[in-house]
């Protein structure tokens, strides 16, 4: 017997006869976390779905509990056991847990002439899962109902259900809280001593050398390296990823704040179920940061300002005037930006490509007689910021669904720049990006603040705002709680102004 559960020899992988994967290696021992790092676009989900089935390999071997497999799809994956719990959960939420479980596989009895679902057994069977992995809720409970930790729990506990002995982690934690991170820990744990293997993919160093055995590096397609958790620090890892010394995590800033341009005055939302009484002022130039815990309505706040949300009170005013904003396309006219927090889903068009994604913020100003669009002076705007970018596509017509997460965020803010805007409303704008990717937007972001442009930045990441922010506006529970200098704020003095209401 191997001392590997899986092994992938020398895989190869291109599209359209370019190489994504270049003779790259992995191998899983039974029992263990093995972490897969490296910067977007260095190929790990392309690894991944080469092993799960979604793409068919060019060339290189799989071995999987001493048999050479060739998987086909998900479902010859699952039934081998091997599971994956993808970054975007996709559950049914208008089922019930038991029926998101065993989704496509239902447990059948016979009456008289025909099969049907067994609802008991399923039920009976779903309970017993949930409670090996921790989860202290009914099967019939509808998914819908669940926390995204909840639900994440509940595909871990399908793969159990399907007897999986290997189960990728893409992003877990993405959109968790540091409680909800370690009853995930709990779980991985309780299963790793039942000799359950772990493909663990993340960008975050200190869960990487907290959870994980081992650590397989990749860097632009190829394998760099395999080393043991305990042998990593962050510093190496990171010079491992982008092949040199990283020595600054955040870019010298030479934006200075001027006089205030934009301005929130008691924004409450209906019946005071979000955001209540905010009031801030943005200068411009400067980096606004605006931290706080899950569940501070951070977000909720920027997309009523930005015309997605209503609000039943408050006003704002921009360079003096009032500002009006009942939908998004009024925010866009009068000169405000929002990059989304979930880039898949409220961000890019998948299937567009790049150049598409770009432009189509900007269509009303190459309008010629105001019918016709004029598409050689919209290109010419395209190609300038998917330059000034710096975005890696093969080309301006490749569909940005392909890219990676970095490179797609890039995308977004380049969509952005292409229409001028006077204040962009950055929600998380690094999230799920590696850290090579993150530099690079926080050298964009600081560029833009020298150039004047005014920033609002939403982030959960305490030294992403520490760093980058020049004050640091704090939420609690719908309600602003403080602004502090960039200069004197600590991770201390945001957490107390984070809880102060809880």
């Amino acid at each position: 017997m191997s001392e590997y559960l899986l092994q992938m020899k020398d895989i190869y992988k291109s599209f359209n006869h370019i190489y994504v994967l270049k003779g790259v290696s992995l191998n899983i021992r039974p029992g263990t976390v093995h972490a897969l790092m490296g910067e977007n676009g260095a190929g790990k989900s392309t690894l991944m779905k080469c092993l799960f089935g979604i793409y068919k390999r060019d060339s290189g071997e799989v071995i999987y509990n001493d048999e050479h497999v060739d998987i086909k799809n998900a479902k010859d994956a699952l039934q081998k056991g091997i599971a994956m719990v993808h970054q975007e959960l996709q559950p049914i939420p208008e089922r019930d847990i038991a029926e998101n479980i065993f989704c496509g596989r239902y447990p059948l009895k016979q009456v008289g002439p025909i099969k049907v679902i067994d609802h008991k057994k399923m039920h009976e069977e779903a309970d017993k899962f949930l409670k090996e992995v921790g989860l202290n809720c009914s099967s019939t409970t509808k998914l819908g109902e669940l926390s995204v930790s909840q639900m994440q729990s509940v595909e871990i506990a399908k793969a159990v259900s399907a007897d999986a002995k290997l189960i990728i982690l893409d992003e877990p934690t993405s959109s968790l809280t540091e409680n909800e991170v370690e009853l995930l820990f709990n779980i991985i744990n309780k299963l790793r001593k039942k000799g359950v293997a772990f493909i663990y993919i993340s960008h975050k160093m200190e869960e990487i050398l907290k959870i994980s055995d081992e650590v397989t590096i990749m860097r632009d397609g190829t394998y760099v390296g395999t080393w043991k958790a305990s042998e990593l620090t962050t510093d190496l890892i990171i010079k491992h990823m982008v092949g040199r010394e990283l020595t600054n995590r955040f870019p010298k800033r030479e934006n200075k704040p001027g006089e205030v341009v934009f301005k929130v005055e008691h924004y409450t939302s209906p019946n005071k179920k979000s955001f209540q009484d905010v009031s801030f002022e943005l200068r411009r130039g400067e980096i606004l940061g605006i931290g706080g815990l899950v569940g501070a309505q951070r977000t909720e706040l920027m997309e009523g300002i930005f015309g997605i949300r209503d609000k039943i009170d408050g006003t704002m005013s921009f360079k003096g005037a009032e500002l009006v904003v009942k939908r998004p396309r009024d925010a866009i006219v009068k000169g405000l930006a929002l990059l989304t927090e979930d880039r898949r889903a409220t961000g890019i068009f998948g299937v567009l490509s790049v150049s598409d994604n770009v432009g189509i913020a900007s269509l009303d100003k190459y309008l010629d007689y105001g019918i016709v669009l004029n598409h050689k002076k919209l290109k010419l705007v395209v190609d300038e910021n998917i330059k000034k970018m710096n975005i890696k596509t093969p080309n301006n017509d490749t569909p940005i669904q392909y890219l990676s997460g970095g490179n797609q965020q890039k995308v977004i803010i380049g969509r952005w720049l292409a229409n001028a805007p006077d204040v962009l409303i950055l929600d998380e704008p690094t999230r799920g990006i590696d850290v090579g990717a993150k530099y690079e937007i926080y050298c964009i972001i600081a560029d833009l603040a020298k150039q004047g442009k005014s920033i609002i930045m939403i982030s959960s990441e305490m030294p992403e705002l520490l760093g980058m922010s020049d004050r640091v506006m704090v939420m609690c529970e719908g309600r602003l709680t403080g602004i502090l200098d960039g200069k004197e704020a600590t991770q201390e003095k945001v957490l107390e102004l984070a809880t102060k209401f809880m």
